[in-house]
């Protein structure tokens, strides 16, 4: 099939991702010609080490003729650390409903989120709230940090907004110090005989060395920032004015938001970012919620493509001798066929949250974009 077209991640990525993220804060990622003895071979040798609920999904397409390369973050020498930073905004009042703007604007949808999974009984990261992670403060991103290393013990790596990685493998951490032993080497080098070792670190050390050597990279890089920024002008309205905007103009489907509509295009994409660039130009999207055709489109591919950014992950890479470096990935582009899903699950948790405590999430950037 020489016509085979490229993975759809290659050229989301090319056609929008690149548009909108600085190219260097990106992995790389190539079409590559692949036969049949190639993806059985690689299947035969891999299968088995997949996670059993991922095999019972999919499974690797042996008649494919092309694949994605991509760079390799976590492999080779020194080590990596994954982090799902999720929503880094407060949502403006000005779209959202009488009924919800009091909790919206108080905590973060992770935060409120996070109360419902863990009254469920979920595994989360309770205590972790992105707006520390993004607010380029020393302590709270400090927080944010300690928070998620505690859940990330505690749960023995179960809850997926940390993840650690030496020489190419994932760490499965236990309370006890030695289960992070490879990461130790890494925090700990051993210059000299007269060095401690490593045996006698303890779990609050690794902890400590752990944070310090991940913590002027979230401080100085801007990709925290541009995340933030596209999450809360490609999510002007929150669901709630999307919402109200597609009851309006669609009240045959006002309870089923994105019924019935296509998905977009490449074509669709690139011209959507044609638009949200020339909206943005003055860096403020000053334009009134029109009630057109043309705004409802633009506002669901705006919600998706926000969607993509709020649950992106970031590699951070520490190598021997060279700099540190800091990459966004998992950048796939959403289905409007999940808008319904997604509006009807942002009503459960905003309704499970009424009767808690409330947490007073502070959203820094707020005021700058």
């Amino acid at each position: 099939q020489e016509d085979e077209p490229d993975d759809p991640t290659i050229i989301f990525q090319h056609t929008v991702i690149e548009r909108l993220v600085p190219r260097r804060f990106l992995p790389r990622l190539n079409a590559v010609r692949v036969d049949t003895a190639w993806l059985k071979e690689l299947s035969d040798l891999t299968e088995t080490q997949r996670p059993a609920q991922r095999r019972v999904k999919d499974r690797i397409d042996r008649g494919r003729r092309k694949a994605v390369l991509a760079t390799d973050l976590v492999g080779g020498s020194g080590w990596a650390v994954e982090i799902k930073p999720k929503w880094g905004f407060l949502p403006a009042p000005a779209h959202l409903s009488e009924e919800t703007r009091e909790i919206k604007t108080r905590t973060c949808r992770f935060c409120m989120h996070a109360h419902l999974k863990s009254a469920r009984g979920e595994s989360v990261a309770l205590g972790y709230c992105p707006l520390d992670l993004f607010s380029r403060d020393r302590e709270r991103v400090t927080r944010a940090l300690l928070t998620l290393w505690d859940v990330w013990i505690a749960s023995g790596a179960a809850v997926n907004n940390l993840k650690v990685f030496v020489g190419g493998q994932k760490l499965a951490p236990t309370a006890d110090a030695i289960s992070l032993a490879p990461l130790a080497a890494q925090l700990f080098p051993r210059g000299s005989p007269d060095d401690p070792p490593l045996r006698t670190q303890t779990l609050d050390g690794i902890r400590d060395a752990f944070t310090s050597a991940l913590l002027p990279l979230l401080l100085d890089t801007p990709v925290l920032h541009t995340l933030s920024t596209l999450q809360r002008t490609l999510d002007a309205l929150d669901v709630d004015g999307l919402a109200a905007l597609w009851a309006r103009l669609r009240p045959e489907h006002a309870t089923e938001l994105g019924k019935g509509e296509p998905e977009p295009t490449i074509a669709d994409w690139t011209r959507f970012v044609d638009a949200y660039l020339a909206r943005h130009a003055g860096g403020r999207d000053t334009a009134a919620v029109e009630e057109t055709e043309d705004e409802l489109r633009y506002r669901l591919l705006a919600y998706l493509l926000s969607a993509s950014f709020k649950d992106c992950s970031l590699i951070l890479r520490m190598r021997p001798g060279e700099a540190a470096t800091i990459t966004v990935i998992d950048l796939d582009v959403k289905g409007i066929d999940r808008l319904a899903k997604w509006a009807k699950q942002d009503q459960e948790i905003v309704d499970a949250y009424r009767g808690a405590a409330p947490r007073d999430c502070v959203d820094g950037w707020a005021s700058s974009v």
